[in-house]
């Protein structure tokens, strides 16, 4: 399994494998713990939601910031901040004596996250190249999808034999491990002389993620015709615009528009919104009917979608390898294009909804397809730009797929009573469908194999054309 590596990869990897596990399982694992504080800290629905939205938001709006950190000083020394801010800010929510002190604390947790994810994909990408890159990636998949499978499960037995703070205290654990890991790792290279933090072009690229995103979230709370949400979203999107002017003119951009002349990175990133918004949307619509339309309990309703889960964790190192050796084009169109399938299945979703011949196949053939698409997405996207933006190239990424879901959703939200009919399902479901064969059909358009598909090491567009200006 591992003869593919050097102990050093491995270490990496491992490396890799447990910072990205530490922010996708508290994306998942708060949830179930959702009721238990309430009856403790009180402040009703509203606090609920905003102990999950406090770390999404700044998780949004810091990424690319997060990400150009990565570049500028390192990824090890970045990675390091990440876990320490993300041990401190854990501590801090599950000693929360009142329900705004948990709010900000989540809000920390979030910007932590966000140095750790840029950060540990731009590790992988340092020590692999080639075919073993494809692997990597694909094994980090696998591992990380995980955290989707034992957040609700282990924050559930936490809570109910525990308490609900040891959802927060639990992470202490896994940030240990990581931070003796870390300690393995070589040092960053010296930064560039004179290169500096874009402060700027941060403040910008964070009011232009963040204030959207706010809008996004809130939207159901408040209604678009709220003057706080049409005031986010125009602010959003004037600071969004003067970002990318500044970013256009500056000396020393947060964010390197050339980047996007890669053919492969503006390509697959354009495929990540419409593959990650159908997932959004899709994956909501099921778990919304299965309570309000079929009957299902939450926690039947949250374990529907845990095959897809499973077979994502089996297949995605193999796809992973496979896209090594025959390039990322076949998978990048096949793989939306079965997903694509999974959801077109649940058109035959009835109101009852029986599992086993209605659900259970459409969740399969979804699963299978995201396990084909993950792995070579993600390791042709940020494969086709220069080694030393990775992180920031990561966090684009991270940026779109985040984004991208949560427009589908808040459009998807209008659908509100609608969601409870199975017309209204199926709707939302063949939007899905289509979201997610466009992203194949734009992979196939456009999306280029790189040279050595054959397991020998694959250049980048980057690379090439550094070898053309030799």
């Amino acid at each position: 399994m591992t003869g593919w590596m050097t102990a050093p990869q491995r270490t990496v990897l491992a490396v890799a494998v447990v910072a990205t596990f530490i922010a996708f399982l508290d994306g998942s694992v708060v949830t179930v713990a959702l009721p238990a504080i309430g009856r403790e800290l009180g402040g009703g629905l509203a606090v609920q939601q905003w102990v999950v939205d406090a770390y999404l938001l700044t998780l949004g709006s810091v990424i690319l910031l997060a990400g150009s950190l990565s570049d500028l000083f390192g990824r090890r020394r970045v990675l390091l901040w990440g876990l320490l801010g993300f041990a401190i800010a854990s501590a801090l929510c599950a000693l929360a004596p009142t329900s705004a002190i948990l709010v900000i604390a989540r809000g920390l947790q979030g910007v932590a996250g966000a140095l750790l994810v840029p950060s540990s994909l731009a590790l992988i990408l340092g020590a692999f190249s080639g075919a073993a890159q494809s692997r990597a990636i694909g094994a980090w998949t696998a591992i990380t999808s995980l955290a989707s499978i034992a957040g609700p499960v282990l924050g559930g037995v936490l809570v109910d034999a525990l308490s609900w703070r040891w959802v927060f205290a639990i992470n202490l654990l896994p940030i240990a491990v990581a931070l003796l890991l870390v300690r393995a790792l070589p040092a960053d290279a010296p930064h560039r002389p004179g290169a500096r933090v874009d402060w700027a072009g941060a403040a910008l690229g964070v009011l232009g993620l963040g204030l959207p995103v706010f809008a996004l979230i809130e939207h159901p709370r408040y209604g678009w015709g709220s003057p706080l949400i049409l005031g986010s979203l125009a602010v959003g999107a004037a600071a969004l615009v003067a970002f990318l002017v500044r970013e256009r003119r500056a000396a020393q951009p947060m964010l390197p528009l050339t980047i996007f002349r890669a053919r492969d990175f503006s390509v697959g990133n354009v495929a990540t919104a419409f593959i990650y918004g159908g997932v959004a949307v899709g994956t909501f619509a099921l778990a919304l009917f299965l309570q309000q339309g079929a009957g299902y309990s939450a926690t039947l309703a949250g374990f529907a979608m845990v095959p897809s889960s499973i077979v994502l964790i089996a297949l995605s190192a193999y796809f992973g390898r496979l896209s090594g050796r025959v390039g990322p084009r076949l998978m990048m169109t096949v793989g939306p294009l079965v997903a694509a399938g999974g959801f077109a299945l649940m058109l035959r979703i009835s109101r009852d909804a029986d599992y086993l011949t209605e659900v259970l196949p459409a969740v399969v053939v979804f699963g299978l397809g995201m396990a084909i698409t993950v792995a070579p997405l993600t390791a042709t996207i940020l494969g086709a730009v220069d080694p030393a933006r990775s992180g920031i190239a990561s966090a684009v990424n991270n940026a779109v797929s985040r984004v991208a879901g949560l427009v589908a959703v808040a459009l998807a939200g209008s659908a509100g009573a609608a969601m409870s009919a199975v017309a209204g399902f199926h709707e939302l479901a063949g939007a899905a469908a289509v979201a997610l064969a466009a992203g194949g059909l734009i992979s196939a358009a456009g999306i280029r194999n790189p040279r050595g598909v054959s397991g020998e090491p694959a250049e980048t567009e980057v690379s090439r054309h550094h070898a053309l200006l030799r």
